[in-house]
């Protein structure tokens, strides 16, 4: 009796196997996995004085790729976006919002640009960038 038992474990574990396998073959790899792509911040060193209206991100991810309305900036949500010259995702970010979310004054803060791709998957990118307090000049 154990033997017949046994027996029927092993072919409903292979059985389970087989399954889990057919099922692996039909779900792409790209809905697990997360895309690295680089990103250049602009402005590069963030004033909290300034008077600037936008982050802007640029990114090396094609345009084509980007589901737009699930992408943030260090969990802000984006305001605009558009594609360059080159094909590539723009992303743009109410400046106020990013002062706004903990930075630390006089270091190098990194700002995360993350989203999902419409294929599936996800995206992201950081980049470094200094964080100032300083008053513009002729504006004592």
């Amino acid at each position: 009796m154990e033997n017949k038992s046994n027996s029927i474990l092993k072919r409903g574990k292979i059985n389970f196997l087989r399954v889990l396998i057919m099922i692996g073959m039909f779900i792409p790899v790209s809905i697990f996995s997360q895309t690295v792509i680089e990103i250049q911040v602009s402005p590069n060193i963030l004033n909290l004085q300034s008077n600037g209206v936008v982050v802007t991100i640029h990114t090396n991810i094609p345009y084509a790729e980007v589901n737009a309305q699930t992408v943030t900036l260090n969990e802000v949500v984006i305001q605009s976006w558009k594609a360059d010259n080159c094909g590539f995702f723009v992303a743009k970010f109410n400046m106020d919002e990013i002062k706004n979310i903990g930075l630390n004054i006089g270091e190098y803060n990194t700002l995360t640009l993350d989203g999902d791709k419409v294929t599936g998957g996800t995206f992201a990118g950081s980049e470094d960038v200094l964080v100032i307090n300083n008053l513009p000049k002729g504006k004592n």
